[in-house]
């Protein structure tokens, strides 16, 4: 299953959500019914069978507006994304300039693996009070994800264990599990907030005597009961929607960091020590389903993950249950500890090479769209050189909440000469004079380094550059949009680079209205689609045959019916400025012709030079299609 596959499996997943809740609310609006006829009609208080009639439409109301308005509360309490979750559990953030060593090889895995996968770095946060092993992930998209880790993770966990937990985290960010996860905590909150209504009732009553007392006492019995038919469905549900996506993201990470020990590992230690992975949090039920472990210890029925040992078999077969007693009884007296076993496993291997800037790669576009959201074997090796090779002081500047706009503003900057005079008017009519010519500086620095590293660079950059004020932010947004259009001559792959900032600080910023895979069918968004194809082609090939050649190669794949001959627009960044909204929302099956065409006319050859493809890569990530770093498998 590719990424466009596991997208439409998301949207499903979505709609079979829907229907669960419909069907919980409505059986608990049946149970409110129920207790209010035994309640009043079997006593015979009330006789009139219209008052009867009434009253029962007065309790279905009264239970459809308590479910829907504690549901819509909760969800605009999780507006913010994944930081509010993680904030709400009592997550620490991982500060950008830390040296304690145990966040520092954090942030290294996490940004590793982000560069790999394509996507920004996520923010992180720290379960402090957590002595058990456990992660999630939340968020709506990529763009505003966290992930969070207990400490029990970073002291027991070594750096293998580590990255198996953070590949399996984010093969969740990859396959949309998140956004469906955290409306999940939204709409579940609605259908258990009976139990606490019923609950503090049953409370604050429990000094009631006599025929007073006696009407109160039974409400809230009767409230218990519904509220926990009301729990009855959340936990079910639950457990229909996240038990068999766990054993998806275990295959993931083992995919992504090439071997089994890492995640096979952490597992072990899940089910060796006696603090498991159970959270001592108050609220770790409502988030149970996005937990790496089981932080609850829900009975086989709700259970939301597989049992521990089912998993490790999967990743080893030879384990067998009876394994589990000798590792408690090692434990027990040696709890493990991951740095000491960093320092016994000795130092990795030196990452490979980068290509130069004039290599080609071979390419073919099957094989580039089944690398769409799916890093391999190569790509976390290839992601940790790429990140040894950018620069410390730029590595710095990307985790710094002063100095990231004016990097990530560099980095937009065209060379010397006319254009680069236009972009400063430009920023200083938008910033104060520091940050304009902090931006020159960092061009001038940006300048020698390669294309390959730009990408990373800005992806390092989003949890600093998330952490700044609104204004500031929505202030970003017209820079990168006034620099990247500042002259026709500037680069295409700076204008992609601006569009991409400003998408991902758009979709940080409302969260809730972050992009979601949609419904467009690629034959209704023809125009846009073949002005894109003819802009790549362009930008690809100085000789107008040889694009030509390579737009028809395109057009063959996505429109090969479609009588529409090469005629690359005026202006192209207006006509991607028309076309990016519209192709970002076609249905996932129409995102992957439409990327095929795209490999297909940037390679039509059957190479690709490292420009064009991380041409493409921008391009993609523009899309919502992230593709890992490394397209010459």
């Amino acid at each position: 299953m590719n990424f466009f596959a596991r997208q439409d499996q998301a949207r499903r997943q979505s709609r079979r959500l829907v229907i669960l809740f419909a069907l919980a609310v409505a059986a608990i609006v049946v149970a409110v019914d129920l207790v209010f006829l035994l309640f009043f009609g079997g006593m015979g208080t009330a006789t009139d069978p219209g008052a009867l009639v009434l009253g029962l439409a007065m309790a279905s109301l009264l239970t459809l507006g308590i479910i829907g308005i504690g549901s819509m509360y909760r969800l605009a309490s999780l507006r913010q994304g994944g930081a509010a979750v993680a904030t709400g559990l009592g997550g620490t953030p991982v500060p950008g300039d830390t040296h304690d060593f145990h966040y520092r090889r954090l942030r290294n895995v996490v940004e590793e693996i982000a560069i790999a996968s394509g996507v920004p770095v996520p923010q992180l946060f720290v379960l402090e009070h957590e002595p058990g092993i456990n992660a999630f992930a939340a968020g709506y998209a990529p763009a505003d994800a966290a992930i969070a880790v207990t400490r029990g993770a970073l002291d027991r966990l070594n750096r293998d264990e580590l990255q198996g937990v953070i590949a399996h985290e984010f093969s969740h960010v990859l396959n949309g599990d998140m956004r469906l996860n955290i409306r999940l905590m939204g709409v579940l909150f609605g259908i258990l907030v009976l139990a606490v209504v019923g609950r503090k009732i049953l409370l604050h009553g429990r000094g009631a005597r006599g025929k007073d007392g006696a009407p109160l006492l039974l409400a809230a019995l009767a409230l218990m009961v519904v509220g926990y038919i009301g729990l009855f469905f959340g936990r079910l549900i639950k457990a229909g929607v996240s038990r068999q996506r766990e054993y998806l993201a275990d295959a993931s990470a083992v995919q992504f960091t090439r071997q089994t020990k890492g995640l096979a590992g952490a597992l072990k230690k899940i089910v060796g020590l006696p603090d498991g992975s159970k959270l001592g949090n108050a609220d770790t039920e409502e988030v149970a389903h996005m937990l790496f472990g089981d932080g609850v210890g829900f009975s086989s029925l709700f259970a939301t993950h597989p049992p521990v040992v089912e998993r490790i078999r999967a990743l080893e077969p030879s384990f067998r249950p009876s394994m589990v007693a000798d590792l408690q009884a090692r434990w027990q007296l040696h709890p493990p500890s991951g740095l000491d076993e960093d320092l016994a496993m000795g130092l990795v291997a030196e990452p490979p090479p980068l290509p130069g800037e004039v290599a080609e790669l071979v390419v073919s576009p099957p094989m580039v769209v089944a690398q769409v959201g799916t890093p391999r074997t190569d790509d976390y090796v290839r992601a940790g050189a790429l990140l040894g090779a950018i620069p410390e002081n730029l590595r710095a500047a990307a985790h710094d909440r002063e100095e990231v706009v004016p990097l990530l503003l560099g980095l937009l900057m065209a060379g010397p000469g006319e254009v680069r005079e236009r972009q400063q008017f430009e920023l200083a009519a938008r910033h104060d004079e520091r940050q304009a010519r902090q931006a020159l500086d960092y061009a001038e620095r940006l300048a020698e380094l390669p294309r390959l590293l730009h990408l990373p660079l800005a992806g390092m950059a989003m949890p600093a550059l998330c952490k700044r004020p609104r204004p500031e932010l929505e202030r970003f947004m017209d820079s990168c949009f006034a620099l990247s259009h500042a002259d026709g001559r500037i680069s295409l792959f700076e204008y992609c680079l601006g569009r991409l900032l400003r998408v991902q600080v758009r979709d940080a910023l409302d969260p809730a209205r972050a992009w979601v895979p949609g419904h467009r069918h690629l034959s209704r968004c023809a125009p846009h689609a073949v002005n894109l194809m003819a802009v790549l082609a362009q930008a690809g090939h100085a000789d107008p045959g040889a694009a030509m050649r390579a737009y028809l190669a395109g057009m063959a794949r996505v429109f090969p019916r479609l009588d529409s001959p090469y005629r690359p627009p005026a202006d192209p960044h207006r006509a991607l400025d028309e076309a990016w909204p519209v192709l970002d929302e076609l249905e996932p099956i129409g995102k992957e012709l439409l990327l095929e065409g795209l490999v297909a006319a940037v390679s039509h050859d059957g190479r690709m030079s490292v420009a064009e493809a991380e041409l493409l890569r921008v391009a993609c990530a523009c899309l919502h299609c992230p593709l890992p770093p490394m397209l010459e498998h």
